[in-house]
């Protein structure tokens, strides 16, 4: 395997860690909670250091590029991962696990930019977007296995811990790739002198529906399960079932909107997928027959059209120049709604119920809709009058 083969693989496998630690969280709150002798929601709360870590880590992530080599640096935070998780095994007090979760969330903060740099600078222009995209494919992949490997370990009465001494090993593996590899030069002084002044009010805005999707998005994810072991008397096993096949449905979405984009436009498609998404999760509260939710589990996913990265892509297009902070900023927004998502939805949940919290996460998707559309107006307005001036 040559160095850039090495490179990409570290990469992609930078972004699969990352969705393996998110991903099975609300598979594993149950058995947690079991394990542990404490309510769900003070488990899912425990997630809130994994998932604030990795909000401190995108802050870090900002800077911290400016002061260590990036290949000392993925060298470090994969070291860190790999240690805190393979730790989860001997630990049985919360405190100290939230603790490990936090350092592993911190270090996947710094790690995925660290990623997303490497493939920016590996790449020329023409092949940086599609190798971009497909490091979203295995973030999906990662949330489908994780998801069924955390369900396949649980039924036989494995550790709970079990999926992240997986993701542990991945991690291991991003270690040894960075050591053998040649990392490109990451001069990261640049130009940010060159954007035209404040961000127009669409880049706000489209940084608030990251924060409203990732929020809402999480909202279901965490507590769909539980909602459907608990009130439809599924089995743990099947109830689990809804997350993979949610990350099924997005995988085949991103491999469709790669081709798709190129036919319809960023901007049109960030208004067609944030409706879908919107729309297709009211009858993931509705339905009460697990086989229909299953399928719509795998439907929600696919009508989600990878929209965060569209998002992204979207706001990108409302500078003359988009710069490292402009896209560290949007990515920032929506870490934030991932950071927040479980202390704030077991909060919700304490106050109401775990029906409650999945008809919020799809006022989060609506609100999310309306911003974009604002933004879209907004950019369409700024358009016209460029080309009028």
């Amino acid at each position: 395997m040559n160095n850039k083969k090495r490179l990409t693989l570290l990469s992609f496998l930078a972004y699969f860690s990352m969705s393996g630690m998110l991903a099975p969280m609300g598979i594993l709150s149950g058995p947690m909670s079991e394990y542990f002798g404490q309510p769900v929601t003070e488990i899912t709360t425990r997630f809130s250091w994994l998932t604030m870590g990795i909000l401190v880590g995108a802050v870090i992530a900002l800077f911290v590029f400016d002061w260590m080599r990036l290949k000392r640096l993925m060298m470090l935070v994969y070291g860190v991962i790999f240690a805190s998780l393979a730790s989860l095994a001997f630990l049985d007090d919360l405190t100290l696990i939230g603790i490990a979760l936090g350092m592993v969330g911190v270090s996947c903060g710094i790690g995925m930019p660290g990623a997303a740099l490497i493939i920016t600078k590996t790449y020329e222009t023409k092949q940086r977007a599609s190798m971009l995209v497909i490091t979203d494919g295995w973030f999906s992949i990662a949330g489908i296995f994780c998801s069924w490997f955390a369900i396949f370990l649980l039924a036989r009465e494995y550790h709970w811990s079990g999926v992240y001494q997986f993701v542990a090993c991945i991690a291991a593996l991003v270690f040894i790739l960075s050591a053998i590899s040649v990392f490109p030069e990451t001069d990261t002084a640049e130009a940010d002198s060159r954007e035209s002044g404040p961000w127009p009010l669409s880049i706000w805005l489209c940084l608030f529906a990251l924060f409203l999707y990732t929020l809402g998005q999480w909202s279901i994810l965490l507590w769909l399960p539980n909602y459907v072991e608990t009130t439809l008397s599924v089995p743990r096993e099947r109830a689990g079932q809804l997350v993979s096949q949610y990350w099924t449905g997005m995988f085949a979405a991103q491999l469709f909107v790669a081709w798709w984009v190129m036919k319809v436009g960023v901007r049109r498609l960030a208004m067609i997928a944030a409706t879908t998404t919107s729309m297709l999760s009211i009858p993931l509260w509705l339905y009460g027959e697990i086989d229909g939710l299953i399928i719509l589990a795998t439907i929600t996913g696919f009508a989600n059209l990878g929209l965060l990265k569209i998002t992204l892509s979207f706001a990108t297009q409302m500078v003359p120049i988009p710069t490292a902070r402009l896209v560290s900023s949007l990515l920032l927004g929506a870490t934030v709604g991932t950071a927040v998502a479980p202390w704030l939805t077991s909060q919700i949940v304490t106050a109401t119920n775990n029906h409650f919290i999945l008809q919020f996460g799809t006022g989060c998707f609506f609100m999310m809709t309306v911003l974009l559309v604002l933004a879209s107006r907004d950019y369409l307005a700024q358009s016209a009058a460029l080309k009028t001036t």
